[in-house]
């Protein structure tokens, strides 16, 4: 019997966010320490059927974000509770047991991994996960609720307002310069990596965003254009977490769009850490860390700003799975920090455990006298 954790990484999934997910899994696979974990690759289809995968070929097109691919000729595999409650997995096709689950790293960007379901069925198997729990990940991926709740504790954040499906006819564009100016984003309240967000100037312009952001959901968010540099934070922990060195994003894009982040390599300049006085590093790392907390977040995640030029700072959103490819900000900034790739990727596995024996001491019942 191996004596390493067995850890299960989840990636591909069902969201518009599904290649960037491959990349982030390989990249985790690279780094992950072999002499203390065994990897178990599951890849998730489009169409949402578990593939059993070989960790080490599991994609097409590795090195080319545009075609990347999940190679899922592997057997269709299922989540169980076996004997004494023990999660497991097993094959649907021979019925075969791939033995337990230890703990899960799910990868998966943006809907279908990213906003509470997949942690809500991995809570009810009973098995530990790296990153934030249901609630924390259903509000941090929802950004209409996110920024209440942000606006709701003091937190600044940018002007918004939201519109669903069945107020859309009558939103127009001059409503939304009057709430919140021009330039102006038009952004799917529910997804992540820039998908459907658009920075418009015109009435042809905001028409065709507001349709493109209905195409990935039922509700969009119509935010003002901030001027200003766009920093970003790391934070890891769960009761008590911590922030890294804050890190700038220069895009050479209009703005950090899904291209820039992804298939562009020249999409962007990174400068890590930010070149920022000390105060206000100390402020993002502040306001990073409540955010956080405010959330309900725990385990990881990358907190956004805008720092205008007259110092002030706001909260743009949070990402409780960020990416994990090798152009990503969120393990380049521990890295920086003093935390290497593979001890990070320990450390989140660690902290799910850790959260899994803390929740497990929970009552769960009544007890009659």
């Amino acid at each position: 019997m191996s004596s390493k954790t067995r850890v299960v990484l989840l990636c591909g999934g069902k969201s518009a966010e599904h290649e960037v997910s491959l990349q982030s899994a390989k990249n985790v696979v690279d780094a992950i320490d072999r002499e203390r974990y065994e990897v178990v690759l599951i890849g998730i289809d489009k169409q949402g059927c578990w593939h059993l995968c070989d960790a080490e070929d599991f994609l097409l097109h590795a090195d080319d974000p545009s075609r990347i691919a999940l190679k899922a000729s592997g057997e269709p595999v299922a989540l169980v509770t076996g004997e004494g409650g023990q999660p497991a997995l097993v094959t649907l096709n021979e019925h075969r047991d791939l033995g337990p689950v230890d703990v899960v790293f799910p990868v998966l960007h943006g809907t279908f991994g990213e906003d509470g379901t997949i942690q809500g069925l991995l809570k009810l198997a009973d098995i530990p996960f790296v990153g934030a729990g249901v609630l924390g990940s259903s509000v941090g991926m929802d950004k209409d609720v996110m920024k209440r709740l942000l606006r709701d504790a003091g937190l600044p954040i940018p002007k918004f307002f939201v519109v669903s499906r069945a107020q859309a006819d009558a939103l127009s564009f001059e409503h939304a310069v009057e709430q919140v100016g021009r330039p102006l984003f038009v952004k799917p309240a529910n997804l992540g990596s820039s998908v459907g967000i658009h920075k418009v100037a015109s009435r042809a312009e905001f028409d065709a965003a507001v349709k493109d952001a209905f195409r990935y959901d039922t509700k969009i968010i119509v935010e003002e254009a901030i001027v200003g540099r766009e920093i970003e934070c790391s934070v890891l922990g769960n009761e008590t977490p911590q922030a890294s060195l804050p890190g700038e994003i220069i895009p050479t894009h209009e703005f950090y769009s899904y291209e820039a982040k992804y298939l562009d390599e020249a999409g962007a300049r990174l400068e890590i850490p930010a070149k920022l006085p000390d105060e206000t590093v100390r402020r993002v790392q502040e306001l990073a860390v409540r955010t956080f907390q405010v959330l309900c977040c725990e385990g990881l995640a990358r907190v956004d700003f805008f720092l205008q030029e007259d110092g002030a700072i706001l909260v743009n959103e949070i990402n409780t799975i960020p990416g994990f490819t090798r152009i990503s900000m969120y393990p380049k900034l521990w890295e920086v920090s003093g935390l290497a790739y593979p001890e990070l990727i320990h450390r989140l596995l660690q902290l799910a455990i850790e959260r899994f024996e803390r929740e497990k001491a929970l009552e769960t019942s009544v007890r009659l006298s």
